[in-house]
């Protein structure tokens, strides 16, 4: 069986969604569906996580039930999956007893195996990370590189996993590329990291300091802490050792995740498989962060990009495409309304949508919008073959942008094939060639509407439709014959040309 397993990190419910929530999900979107595309069995996984003290103190300050908190907030993040088209087979949430249920079975076992013991710890936390950090790791003027704040002094007694006992065995794997870390930088990066070992991490929390969590089994004076409860979704989620799905689709083949968490999915999260006897990730492939006009986003410098707004104004595909192609996949990248614009105009008006307009105008004035009866001509086929292929090559190694800009060649090449041609001198000169021409520009259509279907699902579909192919063709049914004799169904204008304001 060819299958696909491809997870998204769960978003922390201490806030609403913003556009790099937007854009994970945009790029485990792709690539689940490129997988479905390519004729992979696939699951997509995505979700909420919902337990921790910044959850527990937000929903104070805000005199809310954290309860009713944690469910308005995942509540926004599902409809965000709704909004941006995401194909996910599983929204999975901690505070589910699905889940819960499992984790505690997990911890029972990661004890029995010898790797949880109880000892007291004086250190450094940070808040933002909910996590204790090492002097080593922080800024010369002791801050927390991520959330720019100086962490506490700490002493308490929590349950300690023995992530020490696995760091060469992780090490190995990832050096090896048992587990492929992309980019490269950030592999070299982790490995760097950890040249002096991995140290045993905190699994618990007192309950006294963290009450809104999943209770240690066997010490109801503990909270499980966030690398039990949350890192084990992805295997929760498929019902974990007992499940069919589990023992379908794990391990997972690309775990999706910013460059902010990558130590804690290399190090602690390998660490906890190769504790439970599981198998490893195959990929874990990193994206960047994104910035606002050239500035890190932040809610008090107000450039937040909320990415429901723009959906609303120019449409999930819009989004979705300015993501995928504009972001670096693996990289930091820029989202300002300049640059959207000229994206949207230029791309998609300009490029897409002024292609399926013009051939599909050609069509019904030319040929009373019948696709003719012809065999389209090698040449084409051929080339969206070279096309076709450097697309799938893009998209197995993790590199949607240059995919995506593969994609635009091909519609770049369409427009210029219409120019080349000029169909409309033909239809003065009545020339035979006319029929011929408008036949390989259907397959054009074809072959760019079935790409576009990874990226921009809804135009893409609607292209395939319009020239009466089903929404959803697969990869291998872009090279088979036209809907010959079928009258196309011009859709409404894909793309409407906007002012630059």
């Amino acid at each position: 069986m060819n299958k696909r397993y491809i997870t998204t990190a769960i978003a922390y419910v201490n806030g609403s969604p913003h556009v790099g929530h937007a854009l994970e999900l945009v790029q485990a979107d792709a690539l689940a569906r490129f997988s479905r595309f390519m004729g992979h069995e696939t699951y997509f996984l995505t979700g909420t996580d919902e337990h921790g003290v910044k959850i527990y103190e937000k929903s104070k300050e805000e005199g809310v039930d954290v309860g009713v908190f944690v469910d308005g907030n995942a509540a926004k993040f599902k409809r965000l999956v709704e909004v941006l088209n995401i194909s996910n087979d599983d929204f999975i949430r901690t505070t589910e007893l699905r889940h819960k249920d499992l984790v505690r079975q997990i911890w029972v076992k990661l004890m029995d195996n010898g790797d949880l013991y109880k000892d007291s710890y004086e250190g450094l936390y940070c808040v933002g990370c909910e996590a204790f950090v090492l002097e080593k790791d922080l800024s010369e003027d002791g801050m927390c590189r991520d959330h720019l704040k100086k962490p506490v002094l700490l002493k308490e007694e929590n349950y300690f996993f023995r992530l020490s006992k696995y760091s060469d065995q992780i090490g190995d794997l990832i050096e090896k590329d048992v587990v492929k870390i992309r980019p490269e930088g950030r592999k070299r990066e982790f490995l760097n990291m950890m040249a002096e070992g991995l140290f045993d991490v905190s699994f618990s929390r007192p309950k006294k300091v963290l009450p809104w969590g999943i209770e240690v089994p066997n010490d109801p004076d503990h909270v499980m802490y966030v690398w039990c409860d949350a890192l084990t979704n992805y295997i929760t989620a498929l019902g974990f050792e007992d499940g069919d799905l589990f023992k379908k689709f794990w391990p997972a083949d690309s775990q999706i995740i910013g460059k902010d968490i990558l130590r804690f999915h290399a190090g602690i999260w390998i660490g906890m498989l190769l504790s439970l006897g599981l198998e490893v990730p195959k990929a874990i492939n990193v994206h960047g962060m994104i910035t606002s006009g050239g500035v890190k986003m932040g809610k008090s410098l107000g450039n937040v990009i909320d990415p429901f707004i723009y959906v609303e104004e120019f449409g999930c595909d819009a989004v979705r495409w300015y993501l995928l192609k504009e972001i670096p996949t693996l990289d930091d990248g820029d989202f300002s309304r300049e640059r959207f614009l000229e994206v949207y105009n230029n791309e998609l008006a300009n490029g897409i949508g002024n292609l399926v307009n013009r051939v599909l105008m050609m069509l019904e004035k030319y040929n009373e919008g019948v696709i003719p009866d012809i065999t389209v001509e090698g040449s084409v086929v051929e080339k969206f073959e070279e096309f076709k292929d450097k697309v799938v090559e893009l998209f197995e190694k993790y590199d949607l942008k240059a995919g995506c800009e593969v994609i635009f060649d091909m519609v770049d090449w369409g427009n210029k094939y219409i120019d080349d041609m000029k169909p409309w001198v033909m239809a003065k000169e009545e020339n035979a060639m006319l029929n011929q021409i408008l036949g390989n520009l259907i397959f054009v259509l074809k072959n760019i509407g079935g790409m576009l279907g990874v990226v921009m699902p809804g135009v893409g579909a609607k292209i395939l439709v319009a020239i009466g192919e089903e929404s959803n063709v697969s990869f291998s049914q872009l090279g088979q014959d036209l809907q010959k004799g079928f009258k196309v169904q011009k859709p409404d204008i894909l793309f409407p040309r906007l002012d630059k304001v």
